[in-house]
């Protein structure tokens, strides 16, 4: 019998786990601090001496090499990858693109990490320098051209032309000459760079260039990381942020392998194939294959296979959702069967394209800070770490959620063993916990008028934190119909409640639950992926002949079979050990959301496709009449390691007869505190006491020397082989009762979160079931819950110009439509006139009835790529009425007693519009009414949501508590307004800015100290425009809720008490309360941001922004004057430069205030549209000087390659953005249009700020956007503290999140660098 031993080790922040097997004998769990410099070097060579020692019997001395002839395999998962990320501590990088793209990371999507941070504080890039190497290839068809098609280049004999690996024909635009790199690339080695990223446009095709850039510096002795051959995949934002990251990562990585392998006698050279290490994507591989692209999730991915091998039974089929509790985050994922990846993923503001399984962090964990802010209770998301640790760690610590289980006796101070205090040798301090929390209880009662004792507050704030962990499991999926595992140092306290709170009903508690990380590489599997892109198209028609692709496809996933396959093989395997799994990366024609569906080999292959199309039904709940595109073809290559089989858990609790527990007539008993019951007496029992079958009963607190479980009243606690499991016995216990009459804290805050729930929900399903590009990759939307009155109670704000003009749309239709609406009934409208920004934002509102009445209303807005009008994309420039700009809607029942009217919707947006002299209808119908039917949707899970939490805690409370959250609001704003005041010694704020046209904006805020309200006065601003600059009024009210929010320093909700103190005055029939008719198409995007510099100037908080969207719209067909013509219409907005402020130098690059949408990728435009990206820069010296300068603006010119309608719609062309306090103006903006003449010349023409031309094949535009306004003259000194606004800040990056799955992507899409 083979008697060596099997490691598996997960080096986490805090703690190093450690689990040894060895056949015939017990498992060898071990736990150690990861950092202990005074006792040893490294924590895993730690680990495995002590797991030798016991498995053997003998003594290895501290400070020795090890001997390996003990050990048969060493498997392990390391945080070393993801805390250089987070820390940004990697290697000294140089960053290889093409010319033209070398700001490309930077600018990224262009989106702001956080739409209220002023400062738009983003992590430092991970590149130093960058190389730009001349030369381009682009893709010669483009996919949504009616007029394009491969064919055009079947037998071409152009040299230019090439073959992709996608099977897309490639032009050749310029090649890149040998010498010149090698001479670019020596440079960088004589400076002193030894690892490089190479991304080139479209290599994840056309690999050739890039790769020979790559072969020339490997020559040359660089560690290079190759973007196609990280991950071929289309988005080079996407691929060149992955190469960087393995650029700046993997010597990270291999030095620290290097040194791990120092301890132990023959060095790396010796560990050989013994050495294993946990992939993100939940596989093995060895050393050699090892990189830190990916490497960031190796911990978490052990946990997900931990759960997923021990807890999940094929028979039983019930899909299990996990909770991973650890000291600063927790992570969440889901196992229904097969494992569930994500491939582009953000960490730290990075984005990995890269096989990831699906984990979402939330910044809630044991660590987790604890705050009373502005009447409400807040965890997270900083954290106390380990060092100084919560308030118990004896360091001087802040209280954290471990403090709060402390305190309640949920954890038992006398089973931690004594590493604690600035010598890490005394217990854990009940009183310094005691002492902190009395003192937050006073505080507390003092400001709220109600007595709380010490352990509600405990209590309220493990409910705050609960939430919190609840909130992304309900955003992703239903929850009832899961079972719970629960892990982590800190899960085991928390399941029951998290359980409850879900509707969950069995809980499973694997043994090793504390260090399951570690148990999962240890039964994890060797994986080997492969991968290449693809472009075949599958009909969904059964009368199409699909046998040519599929047999193209089969070939391609037998070639990438046959490479994984041999990879292992080299390893060591057996071919009996191998599986492969074949997968499709699909999606409907004319969308972007692919799904990996999984293929069986062997089978008929139309079940792909039919496969594809019930997936997409169930996650999405519909399907389309379109074709299938195959994006790539991936395949995991799999060999199964050898370990023991996991018997099911489910069968254990059927098979054997349950009782008591004989240990809790001895065991010992100790008082803990539940929120609704108060103190009880609990059983303490040792989880090593307790036999198969045994039972017991709440309240109780099941231990071993690295976890506790907590067993609150209504479960009873089973123990199986392999697990604790916990079965709830009947009805959770009753809620505390509520007194309407004072405010709850603790519920104020739940509230909070199920309000935010609600509309983030909305906000997800909104994103997953849009087709158009705007919606799903820009998120040019906003969802938001309201009250009866039309009042917004909560908002998921990606878009801040929809912040507070949603509710003006609300009320109207409320007003208009009273006593005339059924349950089942949606409203469409987009009309200014009742409520709405400008039209192609288009606003579906549906009311949720309770007992026969409104009780709340759900909206969503959403910006709509066309709507129709004179001009493609529906935002022209010189519009001077509103019937030029596209489909007006003022109210319409979209769904009538639950039925669409398509028919109504054709008319209203198709036919309707081109009646208009010179206009069309809109030239995207189809995805029209798909993306409304995905509103429509949204809405209903939003009123359902309420009517479900309306049945928890009855209306009179969830509408009591939703008055209450707007005055926490209110009470913030009031508080700022105050302080406004005093800055400016009772003055009144004032301040004008200009339209280029020379249109001015008058403010004048007057504050009253007394109340905290304030009026602001728009009087002498110009009058009704004849152009589309006009605002309608709900805009104002977007600007001034934004501005305000931006300039409070901590999170407050999003609600109409922001708005409460505030009056806005504005006389009627000025540009900013236009009257009918009025065009408005520029009001939206271009006057709001013009608001938005008003008010700051007249608070004086920061120099301008660029005061721009910079609307670029180009397309071509439509239906005019009777006859249509296929074509498309597209739609960007460009960032530009940032304003500085008292605190922070302007950021460049970015999309700033009123807007935030992403930028579409260079890959993906050229792909789908006749056009190439020649540049996209920083706009270097644009930003106005100052003691802070203000950000740079960008550089875009492209050029277009048939004819077709270009628009520009832009601002601050002949007006700069201002400085402030003696700061200098950011350099206005210039669009350019680069004409190309018959000799092959270009001529130059200005276009201004608003401009509409026919542009030709080889013709170009150039749009150089604003820099923003310095602060300060250079050389002064800043401002003393207490004369600056309190803005806005981002979470320290030791706060975010390090897993951002599908459940977070959206929010990811817009914090992405």
């Amino acid at each position: 019998m083979d008697d060596r031993v099997r490691i598996a080790i997960d080096r986490g922040g805090t703690f190093t786990d450690v689990h040894c097997s060895q056949s015939g004998k017990s498992d060898i769990v071990l736990k150690l601090l990861s950092v202990d410099p005074l006792n040893y070097p490294d924590a895993p060579t730690e680990g495995i001496r002590r797991a030798l020692e016991i498995a053997t019997g003998q003594s290895f001395p501290k400070g020795t090499k090890l001997r390996l002839d003990h050990v048969e395999s060493i498997r392990m998962g390391t945080t070393v990858a993801t805390n250089a990320l987070l820390e940004r501590k990697g290697t000294r990088t140089a960053f290889i693109t093409t010319k033209g793209f070398r700001d490309v990371l930077r600018i990224g999507q262009q989106a702001r990490p956080d739409i209220f941070d002023l400062s738009v504080k983003k992590l430092a890039a991970l590149y130093e320098t960058v190389v730009e190497i001349d030369e381009r290839v682009t893709i010669a068809t483009s996919t949504e051209d009616p007029e394009s098609s491969p064919a055009d280049f079947a037998n071409t004999a152009d040299p230019d032309i090439a073959q992709g690996l996608t099977g897309d024909p490639i032009r050749i635009l310029r090649k890149p000459d040998v010498d010149t790199v090698r001479s670019q690339l020596r440079d960088l080695y004589e400076d002193g760079f030894r690892s490089i990223a190479v991304a080139l446009l479209h290599s994840y095709t056309y690999p050739v260039h890039e790769n020979m850039v790559a072969e020339i510096a490997r020559e040359m002795g660089f560690a290079v990381a190759v973007s196609a051959e990280l991950q071929p995949m289309i988005k080079i934002v996407s691929r060149a942020n992955s190469a960087v990251a393995d650029a700046y990562l993997s010597p990270v990585t291999r030095k620290y392998i290097e040194t791990f392998a120092d301890g132990f006698e023959g060095g790396l050279d010796a560990l050989g194939s013994k050495l294993l290490f946990m992939q993100s994507d939940g596989g093995l591989c060895p050393v050699n294959l090892f990189s830190g692209l990916r490497a960031v999730l190796s911990g978490p991915a052990g946990g997900v296979i931990g759960y997923a091998k021990t807890c999940y039974d094929v028979e039983d089929g019930t899909p299990l959702v996990s909770v991973d509790m650890g000291g600063t985050s927790t992570d969440v994922s889901r196992y229904s069967g097969r494992l569930e990846h994500v491939f582009e993923t953000t960490t730290a503001q990075v984005i990995i394209q890269a096989p990831q399984l699906d984990i979402n962090t939330v910044a809630a964990g044991g660590g987790s800070r604890l705050f009373y802010e502005n009447g409400m209770f807040v965890v997270g998301p900083e954290s106390a770490g380990a060092h100084p640790g919560p308030a118990c760690y004896r360091k001087g610590g802040p209280l954290a959620v471990t403090d709060a289980n402390l305190l309640l006796g949920r954890l038992l101070p006398e089973s931690f063993p004594h590493i604690f205090g600035p010598n890490e040798n005394e217990p854990l301090d009940v009183d310094a916990t005691r002492q902190k929390f009395d003192e937050l209880t006073a505080a507390v009662s003092n400001d709220r008028g109600v007595k709380m004792t010490p352990e509600e507050v405990a209590a309220g704030f493990l409910r705050v934190a609960n939430e919190a962990m609840c909130r992304p499991i309900r955003t992703g999926f239903e929850s009832a119909g899961h079972n719970l595992v629960v892990f982590g140092g800190a899960g085991g306290q928390h399941g029951t409640a998290i359980a409850s709170a879900l509707g969950i009903s069995r809980i499973l508690v694997p043994r090793f639950s504390s260090l399951l990380s570690a148990y999962g590489m240890a039964l994890a599997d060797v994986v080997v992926e492969e991968q290449e892109p693809s472009s075949a198209v599958l009909s969904t028609s059964k009368a199409v002949d699909n046998s040519k692709v599929f047999a193209d496809l089969r070939s391609r996933s037998g070639l990438l079979g046959s490479r994984g396959r041999a990879t292992l093989l080299a390893q060591g395997f057996k071919d009996t050990q191998i599986t492969l799994e074949v997968m499709y990366n699909c999606r409907f024609q004319g969308t972007s959301t692919a799904l990996m569906v999984p293929v069986a080999l062997g089978v008929d292959d139309e079940q792909a496709v039919g496969t594809f199309v019930a997936q997409h039904d169930q996650m999405f709940g519909f399907t389309l009449q379109r074709d299938v595109n195959v994006d790539d073809v991936r395949v995991r290559a799999i060999a199964h390691s050898a370990h023991a089989k996991q018997e099911s858990p489910y069968k254990s609790l059927k098979e054997v007869p349950r009782h008591a527990a004989p240990v809790l007539s001895t065991c010992a008993r100790k008082k803990v505190y539940f929120e609704t019951m108060g103190w009880l007496n609990a059983a303490i029992v040792p989880l090593e006491d307790l036999n198969t079958g045994e039972q017991v009963e709440a309240p109780a607190i099941i231990y071993d020397e690295t976890q506790t479980i907590l067993v609150e009243p209504g479960f009873v606690a089973i123990a199986t082989p392999q697990h604790i499991v916990l079965e709830r016995t009947g009805p959770p216990p009753p809620k505390r009762a509520l007194d309407l009459a004072n405010i709850d804290p603790i519920q104020l805050s739940v509230f909070g979160h199920r309000f935010m729930g609600i509309a983030e929900q909305m906000g997800t399903l909104l994103r997953q079931t849009s087709i158009s590009t705007n919606i799903k990759e820009r998120l040019d939307f906003s969802c938001a819950l309201f009250s009866p009155e039309g009042n917004l109670v909560a908002n998921a704000p990606h878009i801040p110009c929809h912040l507070g003009a949603m509710s003006a749309a609300i009320r109207f239709q409320a007003e208009l439509l009273e006593g005339q609406l059924e349950e089942g009934d949606v409203i469409m409208s987009n009309h200014p006139d009742a409520g709405g920004s400008h039209l192609p934002d288009i606003t579906v509102i549906t009311p949720a009835f309770h007992e026969g009445r409104i009780v709340f209303w759900t909206a969503s807005r959403a910006h709509h790529a066309d709507i129709g009008g004179i001009r493609a994309g529906s935002m022209p420039p010189f519009s001077k009425t509103i019937d030029q700009e596209g489909a007006q809607i003022l109210s319409f029942k979209l769904v009538k007693k639950g039925k669409f009217d398509e028919e109504g919707v054709i008319d209203l947006m198709f036919v309707q519009p081109a009646k208009y002299p010179g206009c069309s209808g809109t030239r995207t119908l189809s995805d029209n009414i798909s993306d409304l039917k995905a509103q429509v949707s949204a809405n209903h899970r939003g009123a359902a949501l309420i009517r479900a939490l309306i049945s928890e805690f009855s209306l009179e409370v969830v509408q009591f508590y939703m008055l209450a959250i707007q005055k926490t609001s209110e009470r913030a704003v009031r508080e700022l307004l105050r302080f406004a005041h005093a800055k400016f010694h009772g003055k009144p704020l004032q301040a004008i800015d200009y339209l280029d046209e020379g249109a001015e904006i008058h403010l004048k805020v007057d504050i009253d100290p007394e109340s905290g309200d304030a009026v602001f006065d728009f009087t002498g601003t110009s009058a009704q425009l004849y152009s589309n600059l006009n605002a309608p009024t709900a805009i104002l009210y977007s600007a001034v809720i934004y501005v305000l929010r931006s300039l409070i320093p901590m999170a407050i909700p999003l609600n109409h008490g922001c708005l409460t103190p505030i009056r806005v005055i504005v006389p009627p029939r000025t540009f900013l309360s236009p009257g009918p008719g009025a065009a408005t198409v520029g009001g939206n995007v271009e006057t709001s941001q013009r608001i938005t510099d008003v008010i700051l100037k007249a608070f004086e908080a920061a120099g301008a922004s660029q005061g721009t969207c910079n609307n670029l719209t180009f397309g071509f067909g439509g239906n005019v004057a009777g006859s249509t013509v296929k074509g498309f219409g597209y739609y960007e907005t460009i960032g530009g430069g940032a304003g500085a402020g008292p605190t922070w130098d302007g950021q460049s690059g970015t999309h700033v205030h009123m807007t935030n949408t992403c930028i579409g990728d260079a890959e993906h435009i050229e792909r789908k549209y006749p056009v190439v990206v020649r540049e996209f820069g920083i706009r270097t010296g644009s930003g106005g000087a100052g003691r802070h300068p203000g950000g740079d603006g960008c550089v875009r010119e492209l050029e277009f390659t048939r004819s077709l309608e270009v628009s520009i719609l832009s601002e601050r062309r002949v007006i700069p953005p201002y400085g402030m306090h003696g700061g200098s103006p950011g350099k206005v903006g210039h669009n350019w249009w680069f004409r190309k003449e018959a000799d092959g010349t270009y001529t130059k023409i200005y276009l201004g700020g608003k401009n509409e031309c026919p542009m030709g094949p080889g013709d170009r535009i150039r749009i150089e956007t604003p820099g923003g306004g310095g602060y300060g003259a250079p050389g002064t000194e800043e401002e003393p503290e207490n004369e600056v606004y309190g803005t806005y800040t981002l979470a320290h990056p030791a706060s975010l999140a390090k897993a951002g799955g599908s459940l977070q992507k959206m929010k990811e899409t817009a914090q992405s660098n």
